[in-house]
């Protein structure tokens, strides 16, 4: 049983906690409070109301017919958002001081800090727009030729496309969503990972054997090692070469945007 001095600790402990984000669970980032009185981090209900295209309280169903204007309170700075750029890091296109991006606007080519991302949440209108994990070179994203998002697959053509392209220069054409070949892709992308990592494992042992062979010929080591090293050598070369291929497609298949996978994935040429 507790003590009255461990009851009085525990809860000195509860209230001395920060409150926290009953989304993301930690805490508060910029707390936005919602008509029904109960609070989030603005980016975390942003997201959420995005996400689910309603605006509505994920505690209590509250239903919010146009998206209501949210009381935040101040940002909480962080130092991965303060601090110097990390390697791969996107700056915010907004920030005088290139604080870190959190999030890049397809409809606005551009990438937002979490401050500057407020207006995204906070507004009916850009509450629309179609936020990404963060990418560099956003111009890549749009139809060079419409300034369209580029949201379908040709598979006739094996190109991403917009909408307008698909009226025109690829009208009649065998046309998917983005989404749809990206995830034809990787499935194509987990067997041929398989299959490297087989032809590595086949090669290692063949190496491996033909070691074990020298060792148990019972001639000269040096002179049999000698016989066999253009054949370790071949081996080894070939082992590195997959090896390195196995690590760019352990990489690609990190990418969490569909576009973005598409356009990187190596075998776009083949069906």
């Amino acid at each position: 049983m507790c003590t009255h001095m461990q009851r009085q600790t525990l809860s000195f402990e509860l209230m001395s906690e920060r409150p926290k984000c009953c989304i993301c669970l930690d805490e508060f980032t910029n707390p936005a409070t919602l008509p029904c009185e109960h609070c989030f981090c603005l980016g975390c209900i942003g997201e959420y109301w995005r996400i689910h295209g309603a605006c509505q309280c994920p505690l209590c169903k509250a239903f919010f017919p146009t998206r209501p204007q949210l009381k935040t309170g101040q940002t909480i700075q962080t130092d991965d958002a303060t601090g110097p750029l990390k390697a791969g890091e996107v700056p915010c296109d907004l920030c005088p001081t290139k604080r870190r991006a959190v999030k890049s606007c397809l409809v606005c080519l551009a990438s937002y800090c979490d401050t500057h991302l407020e207006p995204h949440y906070q507004s009916e209108d850009l509450g629309r727009h179609l936020l990404i994990s963060v990418v560099k070179n956003l111009e890549d994203s749009v139809c060079r030729v419409h300034g369209k998002q580029l949201d379908k697959f040709c598979r006739s053509d094996r190109t991403c496309i917009c909408a307008m392209c698909a009226k025109t220069e690829h009208r009649g054409h065998h046309i998917i969503p983005i989404k749809k070949e990206a995830e034809k892709k990787r499935v194509k992308l987990k067997w041929r990972r398989m299959k490297l990592q087989q032809a590595i494992q086949e090669r290692l042992s063949k190496v491996e054997k033909i070691k074990l062979s020298v060792d148990r010929s019972g001639e000269n080591p040096k002179e049999a090692f000698a016989q066999n090293k253009e054949l370790i050598r071949q081996l080894e070369e070939e082992i590195s070469e997959l090896q390195s291929e196995n690590v760019e497609l352990e990489l690609l298949s990190q990418t969490e945007d569909n576009l973005r996978f598409l356009q990187r994935f190596p075998y776009a040429a083949t069906s």
